[in-house]
């Protein structure tokens, strides 16, 4: 057994910023105001930060300008970049750190304005010297060869892909925040009849490209409680890698969520049918299924037929992305850490419309790469301690 503090370091703050589209804002403008609400949400000031923890799309160097941007001289810096997984790694790092003694204040903040400021994706990922006579679409046409892979093996059809975007909808049509909010309700039959952007991906199959910036503030658990009287407990946690380009993925059906998945379950001591809610990187609607197989919430090849007939929508037995995830509530860049602040919002029970009864335990799952780097948490209230 991997040594993790279970429940020894918690999240006292989140919160979101400029979801959807956010005009005359840099990433770091963003992602400052968004640490800004999290600081305020955790009853603690900028100077009490001593760790620091940023990814922007703008700047490899963003851990110095974002200091220098909030006025704090930090005791660490960390920059680290896997993509929409980096910021479940940041918390590793930091759980890790506070348990230590190393740091106090953790925060972890991200911004992008890919929507008013780039006006389409921004992506860092080259394609590799062997995709490149294809000349894809990348991210896309890496996704979208993965689907391909698993219809072949598993006889998962578009009509279950499109399930997972039309539960995406409803659940962005309960949260007020959600970039698609107030747009209607999605229904299989436009999914299937949309646009196909990389077959066999439609423009349903994709994700948003939004604006938005999140931030989370981490402490140790005893000082947590003298802070906020509903801290959420990070019970455990695991990343795994296993390659940077899909031609060099072992399997297009199995990702590394497997490895990170199973660990993270361990160190957490309960298993996914004790899961209440689950907030997973979807940034495409083959992610979710693939990630439910993977994370052990169905068995592999099954994650069609898991997700259909509204299983993961609003009422149904699995509650997924409860937000609208990145298919449906914002996709500025890198999803990530979205999902731990939907499932923080989720175990504090302050979700309106969309808020889970008694939800004690959440899985937030994060993707980096073309399903190349996975980060899986459990997170808990303080009856799971």
């Amino acid at each position: 057994m991997e040594k993790f503090p279970r429940g020894r370091a918690a999240i006292i703050g989140a919160a979101t910023y400029g979801m959807g589209e956010c005009p005359h804002h840099r990433p770091l403008d963003m992602a400052a105001k968004a640490a800004t609400l999290a600081l305020a949400d955790a009853n603690l000031e900028l100077g009490a930060v001593d760790a620091l923890f940023v990814c922007l799309p703008d700047d490899a160097l963003a851990g110095m300008a974002a200091a220098e941007y909030l006025g704090i001289k930090p005791r660490y810096t960390d920059c680290n970049r896997t993509g929409g997984s980096a910021f479940l790694s940041h918390a590793i790092v930091a759980s890790l750190m506070l348990d230590a003694g190393y740091i106090d204040t953790a925060l972890i903040m991200y911004g992008s304005n890919q929507r008013t400021g780039a006006g389409g994706l921004v992506t860092l990922r080259q394609s590799s010297l062997y995709e490149k006579p294809y000349k894809p679409m990348n991210p896309l046409s890496s996704y979208a060869l993965a689907t391909a892979r698993h219809m072949y093996e598993y006889g998962t059809t578009r009509e279950q892909l499109a399930a997972v975007a039309v539960a995406a909808r409803q659940w962005a049509n309960l949260n007020p925040d959600a970039f698609m909010y107030g747009k209607g309700e999605l229904t299989i039959e436009e999914c299937i009849n949309a646009r196909m952007v990389s077959d066999p991906l439609s423009v349903r199959d994709c994700c948003l490209i939004t604006d938005g910036a999140a931030a989370v503030v981490l402490t140790r658990a005893d000082r947590a409680k003298t802070l906020r009287k509903n801290p959420i407990y990070i019970l455990g946690a695991a990343a795994a890698i296993e390659h940077a380009n899909i031609d060099q993925m072992s399997d297009l059906t199995t990702t590394p969520a497997v490895e990170s998945g199973r660990r993270a379950f361990a160190i957490a001591g309960v298993i996914p049918s004790d899961i209440d809610v689950v907030e997973l990187y979807d940034a495409f609607t083959i992610n979710t299924i693939l990630f439910l197989e993977d994370l052990g919430f169905c068995p592999k090849g099954e994650g069609g037929r898991f997700v259909q007939d509204g299983r993961i929508s609003p009422g149904g037995e699995l509650p997924v992305n409860t937000n609208g995830g990145g298919l449906s509530c914002c996709h500025p860049g890198m999803y990530g850490l979205f999902t731990m602040v939907e499932a923080c919002v989720q175990l504090r029970g302050e979700g309106g419309a969309r808020q889970i009864k008694n939800a004690e335990l959440a899985l937030a799952h994060a993707n980096g790469g073309v399903l190349s780097s996975e980060a899986t948490m459990i997170l808990g209230t303080a009856a799971t301690l």
